[in-house]
């Protein structure tokens, strides 16, 4: 500043009017200050740089355990074929609403996480081809299939007889596609989370269930009723069984960082049949 007063002294000893130096002084102090914030800005980048990085995310943990049938299991009942016998009774045909092992395990029961956020990443089981539904033997394989929503079912018919596909669904645009045996696949994409059943209207035994869901956590039982969810993010969450027939329970479970955490099911049959 003493610097910018003494040219004005000097200006006005020389007799230069002020007006003009005036404006050369507010224009040279605008540009210091643009100069000071653009070395403040300059700093303050290097200090974000300097910063340490984030914490990396807490890894994953998994959820194991089995679903089991509490006394003993009905035997399974022999269904009648009545339509196209030569294909369908190549093996005999029995009910498969409740499939128990010897150890009391249940197949086929869906175990998931309703609610969640966050983890592996959403995406189909057998990546761009979707997941198939065969209908072999007049009968849909496999009987429950769980797949996340926005995924394309390719159904396929190796009987090379009339099939239906039938769907009962609430939020997905349910159908009643005819498929003869030379059209050998049909696509669905299902985009709303849901249990979608899936019948024949040509083979009325025939039945399969579709479990649309809303995030990557779940997980079919195997024929001894074991199951596993993997890469579950830490945190408490409430875990859910559905089985065709049983319906569906649930509990509370804390997944911790790196851990497997135990979850067993035992589901009660409250109307044994005939």
């Amino acid at each position: 500043m003493r610097w910018i007063n003494c040219c004005a002294s000097g200006a006005l000893a020389r007799g230069l009017t002020p007006a003009p130096f005036d404006r050369t002084r507010r224009a040279l102090m605008m540009h210091l200050a643009g100069c000071a914030l653009a070395l403040l800005g300059l700093f303050c980048l290097h200090a974000e740089a300097q910063a340490d990085p984030p914490a990396p995310a807490a890894p994953a943990g998994s959820i194991t355990g089995a679903v089991t049938l509490a006394g003993e299991a009905p035997k399974p009942k022999a269904m009648e074929i009545t339509v196209d016998p030569a294909v369908c009774a190549s093996v005999p045909h029995f009910e498969e609403d409740l499939v128990v092992g010897p150890d009391h395990g249940i197949a086929n029961a869906v175990v998931s996480i309703p609610e969640a956020s966050g983890g592996a990443p959403l995406r189909p089981q057998a990546e761009a081809k979707g997941v198939k539904v065969d209908q072999h033997g007049c009968r849909y394989e496999p009987h429950v299939v769980a797949f996340p929503a926005g995924t394309t079912v390719e159904i396929i018919n190796s009987d090379g007889i009339l099939h239906s596909v039938h769907t009962y669904s609430k939020l997905n645009p349910p159908v009643n596609l005819a498929q003869p045996g030379f059209k050998k696949m049909l696509r669905l994409k299902l985009n709303h989370p849901e249990v979608v059943h899936v019948t024949c209207d040509q083979h009325s035994w025939m039945s399969g269930w579709w479990f649309v869901a809303g995030n990557p956590y779940y997980a079919v039982t195997d024929h001894a009723g074991r199951f596993t969810i993997a890469d579950v993010p830490p945190g408490k969450y409430r875990i859910e069984v559905w089985q065709e027939r049983l319906g569906t329970m649930s509990k509370p479970v804390t997944v911790e960082a790196g851990r497997t955490t135990m979850v067993n099911f035992v589901m009660t049959l409250n109307d044994p049949g005939p």
